[in-house]
């Protein structure tokens, strides 16, 4: 047991939790005057104080009580799953004590009956008033049974419960959507707070006083779906399983428990009890809202709108990012997206496409040894036009090619970096110059460039080394087009005629 310590509470509230920062049911859904539950790991007591001191402590206790505790004005219960073994109670605004936080309780479940005293305003308080007074009584249990009240204060009124709500927010955190983070960050540490190994598994309890129908057949959810079977009269069972028909554009691949379970039905003279068994534990909260609502509305479903309103904006979602990646495809591509082989090749493709498109696509077609014909006759026309088809050893370089013979290592190693040096440094190679016009679409409207015409032609020449002939005779035919310079169309419209004539022969052969 803690000592009594001082704890600063507004707006008459403080929150005991198992689980820092936990979300989970909003406040005012269920629960009483002294206490509203919040989900599997906390729940909100209230204070007759609006902001000030209450006093506060903690008795852990090897089991149930057996009998209530007198002296008390409101006593009020419910359990709390405590995968850490470690409960704080803090005041609404941050307010903690030493003694009242990480308070060492069982791990698993475990049932906290709230007791409190003098719950006073500060309006109607005057010194000769006791201070107000919050007593926690805490015990392992195995069951999962609802908050209940066990002295209502006479002073309180019952406020509204809304079990439909509730067992919204529990069948929406079993089926939760996958995370948004993206794959590129490294995944989040496991939260020491949620570690429920070795943790048994549970049961949730339900009593009735009159007889009720417990659900037989499919329960919806979204992607996935409980199934309930019949094993005989007063034994069913319940699995998790994956829709038939799903409503996600990217449906649900992970079940909230791999297991079945087994739900036993009780029907005696003093009602109804139900008793869903070997259930997870982090789970029992949710099973055990979903089944208040389910034995008190046969039928009804409302966790369904939700999930259709968040489906319908998913599926809404993947269509605008499909049209904006069409848009944007069709402005790197000139048009529809050529073949998945182009669109993964490090070459000229995407620049080729943005020139001439149908020629991308030509070149696409053609067989692997016409493909390798198209960029030895890219490379002698870029050569030509820029006067290095007479340069001895460039001459040699594109002869060989054309015979099908390997390139000098100069051309095939390191991108051809060696060749290239010697282009610029060979006296015998002639300087002249060609515009650059940047594509606005790309780099937006700048200026007219004028580059070496040698320079901009020999990359058609070093394309040639390219083990893939996919890749030489875009490289080649994109480099041969920019070398033209302002002959670029003319350039073009000749590699359609050659094209055409090369798929001609092809068909011909």
């Amino acid at each position: 047991m803690t000592d009594w310590a001082r704890l600063f509470v507004t707006y008459c509230q403080y929150g005991v939790s198992t689980v820092p920062g936990a979300s989970g049911v909003e406040i005012y859904t269920l629960g009483d005057n002294l206490l509203h539950i919040g989900g599997p790991n906390q729940f909100t007591g209230f204070c007759g104080i609006h902001t000030g001191w209450i006093e506060a402590r903690v008795r852990v206790l090897p089991g149930p009580p057996t009998e209530t505790d007198v002296g008390w004005d409101a006593i009020s219960e419910a359990t709390l799953w405590s995968p850490s073994g470690r409960l704080s109670v803090i005041g609404l605004m941050g307010g903690t004590a030493e003694a009242l936080t990480d308070v060492a309780v069982p791990r698993g479940l475990i049932r906290v009956r709230v007791h409190a005293r003098d719950r006073l305003h500060e309006t109607v308080r005057t010194d000769d008033d006791p201070p107000e007074r919050h007593e926690l009584h805490i015990w392992a249990v195995s069951e999962e049974r609802p908050w209940r009240t066990v002295l209502a204060d006479r002073k309180g009124r019952d406020p509204e419960q809304k079990p439909a709500k509730a067992a919204e927010w529990a069948m929406l955190s079993l089926v939760p959507r996958p995370s948004g983070r993206p794959a590129i960050l490294p995944p989040l540490p496991p939260d020491p707070y949620e570690d429920d190994t070795g943790l048994s598994r549970v049961a949730v309890v339900r009593y009735r006083p009159t007889p009720v129908e417990a659900p037989v057949g499919v329960l919806p959810a979204g992607d996935l779906e409980v199934r309930l079977e019949r094993v005989d009269g007063d034994i069913l069972t319940w699995s998790w399983a994956a829709a038939d028909e799903p409503i996600f554009p990217h449906p649900l691949a992970t079940l909230p428990d791999d297991e079945a379970s087994t739900v036993r039905l009780a029907f005696g003279p003093d009602g109804f009890t139900l008793r869903h068994e070997t259930v997870l534990g982090r789970q029992a909260f949710a099973l055990g809202l979903i089944w208040d609502h389910l034995l008190d509305t046969a039928g009804s479903y409302p966790w369904m709108e939700t999930l259709r309103e968040q489906a319908t904006a998913a599926t809404a979602l993947v269509e605008r990012n499909r049209r904006w990646q069409a848009e944007r495809d069709a402005e790197r591509w000139g048009g529809a997206p050529p073949s998945d082989r182009v669109r993964g090749l490090r070459s000229q493709a995407q620049s080729l496409a943005r020139i001439d498109r149908p020629l991308l696509d030509r070149i696409d077609a053609l067989p692997a040894a016409r493909q390798r014909e198209a960029a030895c006759w890219a490379a002698r026309r870029a050569m030509r036009v820029a006067g290095l088809e007479q340069i001895g050893w460039i001459a040699d370089a594109l002869a060989d090619a054309e015979a099908d013979r390997p390139l000098p290592r100069s051309f095939t190693e390191q991108h051809g970096a060696v060749a290239f040096k010697r282009l610029m440094s060979d006296p015998e190679v002639p300087h002249t110059t060609v515009p650059i016009r940047p594509d606005p679409k790309t780099f937006g409207t700048g200026d007219v460039t004028e580059m070496l015409q040698q320079s901009v032609a020999f990359p058609a020449l070093i394309a040639l080394a390219d083990d893939d002939p996919l890749v030489a005779a875009v490289d080649a035919v994109y480099n041969a087009a920019i070398a033209h310079g302002d002959d670029r169309d003319r350039f073009l419209t000749d590699a359609h005629i050659a094209l055409h004539e090369v798929i001609s022969a092809t068909h011909e052969g």
